[in-house]
């Protein structure tokens, strides 16, 4: 064990310093310094300034009400049917109690209905008027250039000094996510590089390097599937058929008061520990996540309105789904 945490100190010191948080670029980086400073050493960074360009940062931004904002998306978008996901929580891609025995967890995913867009933007905007449903469009598998091609003049195809750093590879996807405060993604990492740009509200994660993999308590989970009902507005959970198994990381960092004892007993490495790092993604900053990194995201807005983000994924090098 001492050795494991003399490894821990290493990387965090190598990866982000002694400072503990996640350094923080005013303007881009060259193609080289990305590479060199951020890329190579496999390095989390926040760029600022980085987007200030883009259409979608007017175009999408809350206003009052939010009937601008959301006028504006719901008419570029007014013939899109988009992949909007339901879960009772808003946790979708995590674990939860199974039904058949809810002293066990199963690996749960979210009911996914084809939705009009203007119908799925008024679910995702209006939370309090839905409290036994949370909708998040968080579609992935390149779901920006597919589902949402109508705004794809608002934001830049790519990141121009990332891909010259990646080697001139465009990314193999490019999503959007539209969510509320009541979402949350459950920790997990990704095999691609990841730059992640917030266009309206914000982004919250904690972040452990991908060395703190037994600090998360990876098991096997079944995998089960959410069904909504939209006549009697319940929800079921389904354990999936065949039965698979799906590894997913044990450690809700965020426990209830109540179990929070409980969890630190199950989970010491993670609660006693060297503490993550975490950081806040605001609106016109990029964050770059490198592959394989471990990642917790929640989202808010100031207003109370929808958190947007666009993210570019180059898969090293093959094309994993995206689940911020």
């Amino acid at each position: 064990m001492e050795e494991i945490e003399r490894l821990w100190s290493e990387v965090r010191e190598l990866s982000l310093g002694n400072t503990g948080t996640v350094e923080r670029l005013q303007t881009p980086p060259t193609p080289l310094q990305f590479l060199r400073d951020f890329v190579n050493p496999n390095k989390p960074c926040i760029i600022s300034n980085a987007i200030n360009h883009w259409p979608a940062l007017s175009l999408w931004a809350h206003h009052q009400a939010h009937q601008a904002q959301h006028s504006y998306l719901s008419r570029s978008l007014s013939s899109s049917t988009v992949s909007l996901h339901l879960t009772p929580s808003g946790r979708a891609d995590a674990l939860a109690p199974l039904p058949s025995s809810p002293s066990s967890l199963c690996f749960a995913s979210a009911h996914v209905q084809r939705t009009p867009f203007p119908d799925a933007l008024r679910l995702i905007a209006s939370p309090d008027d839905h409290p036994s449903l949370v909708a998040y469009a968080q579609q992935q598998n390149d779901c920006f250039r597919s589902e949402y091609s109508a705004l794809a003049n608002d934001c830049d195809a790519h990141i121009d000094w990332a891909t010259e750093a990646f080697g001139g590879a465009l990314p193999e996807a490019v999503n959007l996510w539209i969510g509320n405060h009541r979402s949350h993604t459950s920790f997990h990492k990704d095999h691609y590089e990841n730059l992640y740009a917030v266009v309206s509200g914000e982004k919250h994660f904690i972040l452990l390097p991908p060395t703190d993999v037994q600090r998360l308590y990876i098991r096997e989970y079944p995998a089960a599937t959410y069904t909504y009902s939209s006549e009697t507005g319940e929800f079921d959970l389904e354990v999936d058929e065949p039965v698979r198994y799906v590894p997913w990381c044990s450690v809700d960092p965020f426990p209830p008061p109540e179990k929070l004892q409980e969890e630190v007993s199950k989970f010491p490495l993670y609660f006693n520990g060297p503490k993550p790092f975490q950081c806040t993604v605001k609106a016109g900053e990029i964050l770059y996540l490198p592959s394989m990194w471990f990642h917790h995201v929640r989202q808010s807005s100031a207003d109370g309105g929808c958190t947007i983000a666009v993210n570019y994924c180059k898969d090293q090098p093959l094309l994993f789904p995206c689940l911020i």
